[in-house]
């Protein structure tokens, strides 16, 4: 699935695949609410003072929006969901198993090793942050490593997608039910 939250985009993942089980990598345990039943992980890629300092929209100063958009350190943001369900803001995305296998090796190489990362505390007691590779600006966003992710996988998306609008008008939103 990708999910959206207006701003930001991000790539939900089942927690365990034939093809991957990404529990040793995002582990349960370095969340506040680790005892739930997780069964999907969402991962996003974005700017360090941007993710930990705007816990909300609202939060955001100009100097950090500037210093973003000029260059800034990157994170991962990882959230631990219990069977989340399609809608507008969370798309399913039908994929083979060779693009998820793609999709997976894409993420993995955005994971700095657990002994080499720093986590921090995520905005809620399912969520967490981590080191990442790459440098945040303009011309490399949080979607812009959405749809760069998804394009290694062999999925179709916009060439530059530094907006959340251009990754999400390539996921189509899901049908509701009894329409057709």
């Amino acid at each position: 699935m990708i999910e959206t939250n207006g701003v930001h985009t991000a790539i939900v993942m089942p927690l365990v695949t034939p093809q991957k089980d990404w529990r040793a990598d995002f582990p349960a345990g370095d969340v506040d609410d680790s005892q739930r039943p997780y069964t999907h992980v969402s991962v996003s890629w974005g700017e360090r003072e941007v993710f930990l300092n705007t816990p909300t929209w609202a939060d955001i100063t100009v100097s950090t929006a500037i210093g973003a958009i000029i260059s800034g350190d990157s994170l991962l943001h990882v959230a631990h969901y219990v069977r989340p369900a399609p809608g507008a803001d969370l798309r399913p995305l039908v994929i083979s198993p060779r693009q998820y296998a793609r999709l997976v090796a894409a993420v993995e190489r955005q994971i700095v090793p657990s002994d080499k990362r720093t986590m921090y505390h995520g905005y809620f007691g399912n969520d967490v942050f981590y080191d990442a590779p790459g440098t945040y600006h303009l011309g490399n966003t949080c979607n812009q490593w959405t749809s760069d992710t998804l394009a290694t996988a062999g999925i179709r998306v916009g060439l530059w997608t530094p907006l959340e609008g251009g990754v999400m008008k390539w996921i189509p939103e899901p049908l509701q039910a009894g329409s057709r």
